[in-house]
């Protein structure tokens, strides 16, 4: 009985043991995670590195935050250098920004002078770039002449404004041309427009977009995007026209048409402006020019006015929808000013007339937008076989002596745009067609 009792005594020691180096471990790796951690706080506390600042992708300047460091920021204060390298835009005078973002210090100061950019620009006769050279001597100092004066003595006065407007008027044209004889291509670089004419009287804005045809062969048509509710647009646009001889150059003419979106009907000009190639020369590099915009020269077809229709016939339900959109180019009805207008819809089957409506009158409005919607109920049987819409733009000022601005006829038997826009209805039911169309006396 007794090696029995030796060998319990034994096993009762062994859990013991084991608690006992279980507890010394645990407390040797509490203390030394703490004595990492509070080494790990010391060494940020001593070492503060700058985070990463993450700058938008400028024009011509991509910066990634991998390749930034604590030598790359943005700040510091102007030297005179960098007034006066300040080179001013062909279009308004604006200085363009230049970042050297490897030149600085922490502080964002330079560290050394930034090395002068010397750019070979070549421009047309047509564009007046200021030259520098006049406010700096040799060896970049300036001697004569501040950026002040220079951007006053090139302010136009109050004189020379107005015969700009009244020779121009529909806004200025800038671009650019040049050859690669690389790819044997012939390149077009659209850079902006100001000053353009709006064609919404209401927001006083336009969606422009242009249209650059190549002639006289008009094979070459390109256009750039719409941008939205602005009278001074910055394309920036480059177009290849490749398979041109450097030769036939000189024979050809850009035709720039500027144009405003409209969504419900064809688009307005805006105006154009035709560009002769032929005493360019492209040899030595681009050439910036700038053109006028002009005045479009389009007959009004009636001299009445337009006005814009939306039809849908529904043979299902046999009716038919008409829209009144909106008019455009009224004539003045009286000696007061614009006239006050409204239109009135008849409905006629055969010669008689079975419904009339009208719009809500547009006080002193040239270009009423009215947006009124009718719907009209038609025999089942004959649909629109014997069927006519007139349409009367009215002056509702009753001294007027003319109160009839402008007249339309839709029909099956009416010629021109009306009958074509009544023939789309017939053939393409449950469709919303909008046209505009010429007013007639009536």
């Amino acid at each position: 009985m007794a090696p029995l009792t030796t060998e319990e005594e034994h096993f009762a020691e062994v859990p013991v043991s084991v608690a006992v180096v279980s507890v010394f471990g645990l407390v040797f790796s509490v203390s030394i995670f703490a004595w990492i951690c509070c080494q790990r706080k010391a060494n940020k506390t001593n070492n503060k590195t700058p985070p990463y600042k993450f700058v938008h992708m400028l024009k011509g300047v991509d910066i990634y935050p991998e390749s930034l460091n604590g030598k790359k920021k943005f700040g510091g204060e102007k030297t005179p250098e960098a007034h006066g390298k300040q080179t001013l835009s062909p279009t308004a005078g604006r200085p363009e920004l230049h970042l050297d973002l490897e030149k600085r210090d922490l502080n964002g100061n330079f560290t050394s002078k930034p090395p002068t950019l010397q750019l070979k620009v070549r421009s047309s006769p047509d564009l007046d770039i200021p030259s520098l050279q006049a406010g700096f001597g040799p060896g970049g100092n300036q001697e004569a002449g501040t950026p002040e004066s220079i951007l006053s003595s090139q302010t136009p006065t109050p004189a020379v404004e107005k015969s700009q407007d009244k020779e121009g008027g529909l806004g200025t044209l800038f671009f650019s041309v040049e050859y690669n004889f690389e790819k044997k291509a012939f390149m077009v670089h659209i850079k902006e427009a100001h000053g353009l004419s709006p064609t919404d009287e209401q927001s006083l804005t336009s969606d422009p977009y242009i249209k650059l045809t190549l002639l006289p062969e008009k094979k070459h048509k390109v256009k750039t995007r719409v941008l939205r509710k602005t009278l001074d647009p910055a394309f920036d646009e480059t177009f290849s026209f490749y398979g041109i001889q450097y030769a036939r150059v000189s024979q050809l003419a850009l035709h720039f048409m500027v144009l405003s979106f409209d969504r419900f009907s064809r688009d307005e000009v805006i105006g154009e402006t035709l560009v002769p190639l032929a005493d360019i020369d492209l040899s030595e590099g681009r050439v910036l020019m700038s053109r006028d915009i002009i005045k479009r020269n389009v007959r009004r077809s009636a001299g009445r006015g337009e006005l814009l229709l939306s039809l849908c016939y529904q043979s299902t339900t046999s009716t038919l929808t008409v829209v009144v959109l909106k008019a455009r180019h009224l004539p003045k009805a009286d000696t007061n000013g614009p006239s006050d207008p409204y239109v009135k819809v008849n409905l006629f089957q055969g010669k008689k007339r079975v419904c009339k409506k009208k719009t809500h009158v547009k006080k002193c409005a040239p270009n009423p937008v009215f947006n009124e919607l009718f719907v009209f109920d038609l025999p089942s049987e004959d649909g629109l076989r014997d069927t006519s819409v007139e349409l009367l733009l009215l002056d509702s000022d009753r001294t007027s002596r003319t109160p009839v601005i402008g007249r339309l006829l839709l029909g099956t038997s009416s010629p021109g745009t009306a009958g074509e826009h009544w023939r789309e209805i017939c053939d393409h039911p449950r469709r919303q067609i909008a046209k505009w169309h010429a007013l007639s006396e009536d």
